[in-house]
């Protein structure tokens, strides 16, 4: 009797669990899924719906992150078109992701989502832009010297260098390289997770193809932008750079 109450214990508890995991790969495609899609009152509705969820106590370190990500998709749709709602975003993520990694410095994941909203509220708060930028390189290197081959690390260090890099240098070259080993890395991990983040293919994918048009090849940008799409189908940005890929 005690080994079968026990059995049944377990197996609550590997309900329970498989039961959460779900629910972070579910909220997880619903985020990219706006982002993608340009889907701003999505985005803030999931904004909303885990904000109430991090308010009434239940704002455990996944549901933050998830909270943080949102955010940051955010940031990024608003852009300059509304700049105070993009800087509010990225401040907010940033916010987020504090209690998360108080607990755990050595967040991978936190490190790096935290880097690229410090790098987001940079093009915001000119005045504090240095300081800004400065917080995320040194989440971005902690994360890296943490995991030196998370792929989202190594995405947002090689956009940050392209951002740096002028053409034909060997600075650009350098970050065209990181920008290829991260595509690398994305391509050996899974796209989508049910318990840990695994968001970043398609930009890297469109990422890949916008250089190699800007470097002439036309083919390869048409090889890795359509891979874009076939990672995210109604990734309306990668539509577009296809549509312009084409007309030309």
């Amino acid at each position: 009797m005690l080994i079968a109450r026990k059995l049944v214990v377990s197996a609550l508890l590997l309900l329970a669990t498989a039961a959460s995991a779900q629910q972070g790969g579910d909220l997880q495609a619903q985020i990219l899924y706006a982002y993608h899609t340009e889907d701003t009152n999505s985005l803030a509705n999931l904004i909303q719906d885990l904000t109430t969820q991090v308010k009434a106590g239940a704002g455990d370190a996944t549901l933050r992150y998830h909270l943080a990500h949102a955010q940051y998709r955010r940031g990024l749709l608003e852009g300059a078109a509304n700049a105070r709602d993009a800087e509010s975003a990225f401040a907010d993520c940033i916010d987020q992701l504090k209690p998360v990694l108080s607990q755990d410095v050595k967040s991978v994941e936190a490190l790096v989502l935290q880097s690229a909203c410090y790098s987001g509220l940079a093009n915001y708060r000119k005045i504090e832009s240095v300081l800004l930028r400065s917080r995320s390189e040194e989440r971005l290197n902690a994360a890296l010297t943490l995991a030196p081959h998370n792929p989202r690390a190594a995405f947002l260090s090689s956009m940050e260098g392209l951002r740096q890099a002028k053409p034909g240098t060997a600075l650009r070259d350098k970050a065209f390289a990181r920008l290829q080993l991260a595509v690398q890395l994305f391509d050996a991990s899974p796209a989508t997770n049910a318990d840990t983040p695994g968001w970043g293919h398609a930009e890297a994918y469109l990422a890949l193809g916008r250089e190699l048009q800007s470097r002439g090849d036309q083919l390869g940008a048409r090889n890795w932008i359509e891979k874009s799409l076939i990672s995210a189908s109604d990734y309306k940005a990668a539509q577009r750079q296809l549509a312009l890929l084409v007309r030309h």
